[in-house]
């Protein structure tokens, strides 16, 4: 059975998702997309990735130890990105990682909580067994299921356009200099712990190191090229413990942030 804690969890992510889609409607629509959603956005954000992060590690201690298992929480890590842009000058793409995990949580909370309630199971699959699903939920779950894969492929790839984003909004002065020093070190993070970021790197990498490379073009960008990855590795190669995700919530699956 739920508990009222869950059902705050998931009303955080309501509120994300909700205020995500009307933020993004009215950025494409070209309406003006007010910074009251955005910020709604990221609130709901903070109380489901607090509600998880205090469930997953208990109250914070004052101790070395439990500070550095919580650094190396995804969903600690997660929650701090939310409340950095929370207090920020709104970022339309930086929203959309949220929204994609916000809507497999919202979708799996509706088929095993709310449906429950408000739609019969179907018959036993076997003569005084459980009773099966109603075809909704069935089919919802089989959805979810089908293209977790793909929206998180998604999510990586996004994360690696947000740092592009914030970067050259710190050139062009449309966010602060230290919004893409605090994402890259997110997204280093990232790196580390989601197998999903590591092929989306790999992935980009292997293709601008083909188009530097290709034939004709000047010595001088392969120098170049090689000089960025070798400051860039250095700058990432500590050693890092990769997270084992741990239940936590109602979550869809494991590997998505806000419920693990």
């Amino acid at each position: 059975m739920a508990t009222t804690q869950h059902y705050v969890w998931a009303a955080g992510h309501f509120i994300l998702l909700i205020s995500a889609l009307k933020y993004f409607f009215s950025y494409v629509t070209l309406k003006g997309a007010s910074p009251f959603w955005f910020k709604a956005s990221f609130t709901g954000a903070l109380v489901s990735y607090a509600i998880v992060c205090q469930k997953s590690l208990g109250t914070p201690q004052p101790n070395i130890a439990y500070w550095k298992r919580a650094m190396m929480d995804e969903n600690i890590q997660y929650l701090l990105l939310s409340l950095f842009w929370w207090t920020s000058k709104p970022v339309t793409i930086a929203l959309l990682p949220y929204a994609i995990f916000s809507l497999f949580h919202v979708l799996t909370f509706t088929r095993t909580t709310l449906m429950t309630q408000f739609l019969p199971p179907g018959p036993p699959a076997t003569a005084g067994g459980p009773p099966t699903p109603h075809p909704i939920a069935k089919r919802l779950q089989v959805w979810v299921k089908a293209n977790y894969d793909t929206a998180m492929k998604a999510v990586a790839y996004t994360e690696l356009l947000i740092l592009i984003r914030v970067v050259l909004g710190a050139i062009t002065f449309q966010n602060s200099l230290l919004t893409p020093i605090i994402y890259a070190h997110f997204l280093r993070q990232r790196y580390y712990q989601s197998a999903f970021t590591r092929d989306s790197v790999a992935f980009v990498n292997g293709r601008i190191d083909g188009y530097v490379r290709k034939e004709g073009n000047p010595p001088m960008m392969v120098v170049v090229w090689d000089r960025f990855r070798m400051v860039v590795g250095r700058w990432a190669g500590s050693v890092l413990v990769p997270q084992q995700p741990a239940a936590a919530g109602a979550a869809p699956a494991a590997g998505a942030p806000g419920g693990r």
